[in-house]
């Protein structure tokens, strides 16, 4: 059983660049993936994407990627055509205004955009740096989420041995129901037909009435659900979504058996058992 919450951290630098890589993962019904990449690295996002996508398969997952380059590969680019517009205009405006002299390189650089940067940047070999940073975080993530949930699983396995000793409790009283249907229907006729009735049709409708109390069929099914959530929980895939629906199927039992339910012993167990259920599938939210 595996957690939806994790964390991994880890720092790459070289001479020329530093890279630092935070992964945080919480609850989530589907794969939510929120993704923070430098704009140099946006080229690489279909692959980060599909690494984090290919090794979780459910919850919120935060990426925070960061990169400061340490060395820089330029080329500088010179802008021909703005030097020449540049240059014509302040010639212009020398003539405009009356100002002799000569047009030197000074005057021309100051002006924005004559020479241009581009910044060589080999996404090949980044990503090289960036898969097995991925990797090692992702490990990381791992560890944390199966730390919690060993935690969690252990906490839900102990309410479902809590709810199975519930079932063993309601199997004892149920007999105590049918000796208490039979008993209250004898009163009843006795009072309405003054001993007069027929003790064949009591009889009938004594076990009519049991058939429609009896809750035998409910606890078997619980007690075969029981043993099913423990072979779904043993399963080495996410099974947060198949026990979440175990748990419906058994929530249904157990309301089944209160409706039915005669004795005042049972309904407090059937409260124990719901309360039990719940704390269950809170957990289970945060289970993958």
């Amino acid at each position: 059983m595996i957690s939806m919450t994790g964390y991994g951290y880890k720092e790459f630098q070289n001479g020329k660049v530093r890279l630092s890589l935070e992964m945080k993962t919480y609850n989530n019904r589907y794969m939510d993936l929120i993704l923070n990449v430098p704009p140099p690295l946006s080229p690489l996002e279909g692959q980060i994407r599909s690494l984090v996508t290919g090794s979780l398969k459910r919850g919120r997952v935060e990426v925070y990627l960061r990169m400061k380059e340490l060395e820089e590969d330029l080329t500088l680019i010179v802008d021909r055509e703005a030097v020449k517009s540049y240059a014509a205009t302040l010639r212009e405006v020398q003539e405009t205004a009356g100002i002799g002299g000569d047009l030197s390189l000074g005057h021309i650089l100051s002006m924005d955009g004559i020479i241009k940067t581009d910044k060589n940047r080999d996404l090949d070999a980044l990503y090289e740096i960036v898969e097995p940073l991925f990797q090692d975080v992702l490990e990381q993530v791992h560890a944390s989420r199966a730390a919690e949930g060993a935690e969690t699983e252990k906490d839900i396995m102990g309410q479902i041995s809590f709810l199975e000793d519930c079932v063993s409790k309601i199997t004892e009283y149920a007999p105590r129901m049918e000796e208490q249907i039979t008993t209250t229907l004898k009163e009843k006729f006795a009072e309405v037909v003054e001993g007069k009735a027929d003790e064949s049709r009591i009889l009938a409708e004594i076990a009519v009435q049991i058939v429609r109390f009896d809750i035998n069929e409910e606890l078997q099914r619980l007690t075969t659900h029981f043993e099913g959530f423990r072979s779904i929980a043993d399963s080495s895939e996410p099974v947060g979504k198949k026990l979440d629906f175990l748990c419906q199927e058994i929530n249904r039992e157990v309301n089944t058996i209160g409706s039915k339910n005669t004795l005042v012993e049972i309904g407090r167990i059937v409260v124990e058992m719901k309360d039990s259920l719940e704390k269950v599938r809170e957990q289970l939210r945060n289970v993958e």
